[in-house]
């Protein structure tokens, strides 16, 4: 417990919120609106390692310390013990960011704020737009890392140098490039909260496991360089190159960094607490520089957005300094009924609740009978499916997702073959789905065991 004063109605936000977040993504997970990427990825992982099998994703084909040597996966297996089920990563999530409104709110109350200012903050945070579409968006694990993050500045305001050194390794294992967020915050706690230890532990932490995972565990592991190497491929072809390019060439990105994408960027991640963004009060805001400067940075447009993950570790530092600005008194919407209601607007503007009744509920007309084939589908032999199915299946050890790109070198690889000839999922087409049943109508190694509203399952 942070604090020791009565936490009832923080307990009942956490546990609303939770629930509420649960059964966001659980629902969206049902009308198949999940997909291969990430969830896919990360259910088979964890899947395996619960299994005691290699977490080798054949979905990205490659071992899952080779994506992002997230170690997490290997504890969040334990709960795959109990029983194996992707419920489990929804859990996690939901919990993960309502659980971060805790430190947010021992944070609003270390720096002096009063109780009913506290639960204010936590208001703000959680009707941020950011967490409700983050929630959507399949499972990361950077989400245990926004709690963890929050913790570690509380932890390291009030001494407590053991649970800080906890906390950040944890933030660490979510996802290696938090160890660019962990060498920054090191720096702001360092030199601008006067916390030599906790700063000078986070600066060692985050650059040595930044090397570590870099140049030694993600490249063993996938053969290649990060991942996300390749949306900086105008920089340089690795980490070094890029690093190197950035010092010396600093006119390759000045471009990206004025630009109007830069400018949207910014309005739609500082809109819904831009109140509390005081100009004096904006240092822990140096700990987001990496993943800002990543973000603008990327070739990726869905980098710059509120619908995916990549701004998460923002948000920790945005609302230290909406609790900062609040403690100083000097925010633009001092009175706590203007606050709510700008948070309110915000969510409602920006977070994306409408796709529930709009883009969710397109493949409802082929709901029944995709049910219908997964039911049928009774073994934990090889299946080859569409993107978004293959989340309802990646309990074996081989599964891919149909890629009109990059069509099976090998189809009699698979025990199962589902396909959807209405929605044919993402990276494929109906010339292309139509073509695989075509095919396997003729080849004698597969019958057909289901069909009904263009959903087709054969099986060997």
């Amino acid at each position: 417990m942070l604090v020791k004063q009565k936490i009832n109605p923080l307990a009942s936000m956490i546990g609303v919120s939770a629930v509420i977040l649960f059964i966001c993504s659980s629902l969206r997970h049902a009308l198949f609106k999940s997909s291969a990427y990430d969830l896919g990825i990360f259910d088979q992982a964890v899947y395996l390692i619960s299994q005691g099998e290699t977490p080798f994703s054949t979905i990205r084909g490659l071992h899952i310390l080779g994506d992002h040597a997230a170690w997490i996966f290997y504890p969040l297996a334990v709960l795959y013990k109990i029983h194996p089920d992707v419920h489990w990563l929804f859990a996690v999530q939901a919990l993960s960011l309502a659980l971060a409104a805790l430190p947010i709110w021992g944070l609003a109350l270390q720096a002096g704020l009063s109780q009913a200012q506290a639960i204010t903050t936590v208001l703000v945070y959680l009707l941020y737009p950011l967490v409700f579409n983050v929630n959507l968006f399949d499972f990361h694990p950077e989400v245990i890392a926004v709690p963890a993050l929050l913790a570690a500045v509380w932890c390291a305001r009030s001494g407590r140098t053991g649970w800080f050194g906890l906390s950040i390794i944890l933030v660490l294992g979510c996802k290696a490039v938090l160890s660019l967020t962990v060498v920054a915050m090191g720096v702001w706690l360092l030199f601008c909260e006067k916390k030599r230890w906790c700063g000078a532990f986070a600066i060692f932490a985050g650059i040595a496991w930044f090397l570590i995972a870099s140049q030694g565990i993600i490249p063993l592991f996938s053969g290649e360089q990060p991942a996300g190497v390749t949306l900086y491929s105008y920089l340089g072809n690795s980490v070094s190159e890029i690093a190197k390019n950035l010092l010396l060439k600093p006119g390759l990105i000045l471009g990206k960094i004025f630009s109007l994408d830069t400018l949207e960027y910014l309005a739609l991640l500082l809109a819904p607490v831009i109140w509390g963004l005081v100009p004096q009060r904006l240092l822990p805001l140096i700990s987001a520089i990496p993943t800002l400067m990543l973000n603008i940075l990327s070739n990726a447009d869905l980098q710059r957005n509120l619908v995916h993950h990549y701004s998460l570790a923002v948000l920790p530092f945005l609302m230290l300094v909406v609790i900062s600005s609040l403690a100083a008194n000097q925010v633009w919407l001092p009175k706590k009924r203007a606050i709510i209601l700008w948070s309110l607007v915000g969510f409602l503007a920006l977070a994306k609740y409408g796709y529930f009744w709009s883009l969710y509920i397109d493949y409802l007309d082929t709901w029944q009978a995709t049910r219908a084939a997964l039911s049928q589908v009774q073994t934990t032999g090889s299946v080859y499916t569409t993107a978004e199915i293959s989340p309802h299946l990646t309990h074996r050890k081989l599964i891919k997702f149909t890629d009109a790109n990059s069509p099976p070198k090998n189809l009699t690889e698979f025990d199962y073959v589902l396909l959807n000839l209405r929605h044919p999922g993402w990276l494929s087409n109906p010339d292309f789905a139509r073509s695989l049943v075509n095919q396997l109508q003729v080849d004698k190694n597969y019958s057909l065991i289901y069909k009904h509203d263009d959903v087709y399952l054969f099986s060997k």
